[in-house]
């Protein structure tokens, strides 16, 4: 009973996903459509068209350069594959390509046993929704039966601390906040002494969305890891990047500038759901050597999936 209860909460966490993609997949679907119309067979040309739509899908040049190449080398090896075959060749070359990048995929809303509290220190501009994927977090930690504090370290925006606190009362876990523009440190600081005195599960720690200054934010952001290893030695365990797919290649530039400014290990990809930029989860999988760990798909409260990128690949092809 209990494995068909799994396998019918997995089924219908993909069909959510194949929902939740549409916007994308008609985006992509209707172009690849057009681009074949009266070819019978992949050509120099319908290849050119391909390209062009998946750099407009926001797979990106690189990853989209690559998956091109792929197809091209089969074509040649199999001498004549009819257009018709299209969607499923790049179904299949996508996922092969993504399974070279040899990224650790989750499973679901768990923690390490050894780490705790476990404590995920999040980071991302304003904006890409942030504050709303903590309160998703947290509300899956606690249905997953974890004890989860908040600490609003994004201490200079006013509106900030009060929507943390929203979704900590909505979610019904404590939160560690102090006055606007308190040191982000000095919170981080209480939060996980507070924590640790409450033998807490998950520790979640909201950042100030900046990035003006590149040597600033990687000043703030070393300045709040090393006051929390004062109270947990190898915290943060996570460094959780939050990137908006709507801003397509925005996010992939976001990522690159945060991962040179402190040790991202997790990004989170939000608003998909009402996006056809969603082919930039693709490029991120293959660009980073960092997983996707979570992905959001909708306003709901639960709209927080464990990403597969197989799943993904599946549902936009499905």
């Amino acid at each position: 009973m209990a494995l068909f209860s799994r396998f019918s909460k997995s089924n219908d966490k993909k069909s959510k996903l194949d929902q939740k993609l549409e916007k994308t997949k008609k985006n992509v679907f209707s172009k690849i459509s057009r681009a074949i119309v009266g070819k019978s067979k992949i050509d120099d040309d319908v290849l050119d068209n391909l390209e062009e739509i998946l750099i407009s899908s926001d797979v990106g040049v690189e990853t989209t350069l690559k998956i091109i190449d792929r197809i091209e080398k089969r074509v040649a090896k199999d001498k004549y594959i009819g257009t018709s075959e299209l969607n499923k060749i790049l179904k299949e070359e996508i996922s092969d390509l993504l399974k070279e990048n040899e990224i650790k995929t989750f499973d679901d809303f768990n923690i390490p046993a050894e780490q705790k509290p476990y404590v995920i220190m999040v980071v991302g501009v304003n904006g890409v929704g942030k504050t709303t994927t903590i309160g998703k977090l947290a509300y899956q930690f606690k249905k997953a039966g974890k004890s989860v504090i908040l600490g609003a370290s994004d201490t200079f925006r006013a509106a900030a601390v009060d929507q943390l606190q929203i979704w900590a009362d909505r979610v019904g876990v404590p939160i560690v906040k102090q006055g606007m523009n308190a040191d982000p440190a000095s919170v981080a600081f209480d939060t996980l002494k507070s924590a640790k005195s409450k033998n807490a599960d998950v520790v979640i720690i909201d950042t100030a969305g900046r990035l003006h200054n590149k040597i600033n934010l990687m000043n703030e952001l070393t300045k709040i890891k090393n006051v929390m290893k004062k109270i947990i030695p190898n915290a943060p365990h996570e460094i959780l990047l939050i990137l908006d797919a709507s801003t397509g290649q925005n996010a992939i530039e976001q990522a690159k500038q945060f991962t040179a400014a402190t040790d991202v290990n997790a990004l989170a990809l939000t608003k998909l759901d009402g996006t056809a930029k969603g082919g930039v989860a693709i490029g991120i999988s293959d660009q980073f050597k960092i997983p996707i760990k979570y992905i959001g798909i909708g306003e709901k409260i639960e709209d927080l999936q464990i990403f597969n990128k197989f799943d993904f690949v599946d549902s936009l092809f499905n």
